[in-house]
């Protein structure tokens, strides 16, 4: 069985057993969250889209680590101005791990 969730404005693809990478979320590590914005479900070939989501599924997940990706190099420069500037950015993330999706 699989499912289309929506989490942090953004749309994933899962199965049971999957390890998902999500928009940072308020959970402390081992902590059983519910995830109810299920877009779609598919089970034996059988798919039910939602309006916008599908009424009663409900995607079940444990929090397994919180924390940031690879940096992101942001670069400005101005040619013939001597102006340099040099940044990063490390987007803080969730890694879930999908128990079991009810519909």
């Amino acid at each position: 069985m699989l499912a289309v969730i929506k989490t942090g404005g953004k749309q994933y693809k899962v199965k049971a057993g999957d390890f998902v990478s999500v928009e940072k979320l308020p959970h402390e590590i081992g902590e059983s969250i519910e995830i109810k914005d299920v877009l779609m479900t598919e089970k034996d070939g059988n798919v039910v889209l939602g309006t916008p989501v599908v009424s009663g599924a409900v995607v079940r997940a444990s929090v397994v680590d919180q924390k940031k990706q690879k940096t992101i190099l942001i670069f400005k420069k101005s040619r013939r101005k001597n102006y340099r500037r040099k940044n990063g950015h490390r987007q803080p993330v969730t890694i879930l791990k999908i128990e079991e999706i009810k519909h």
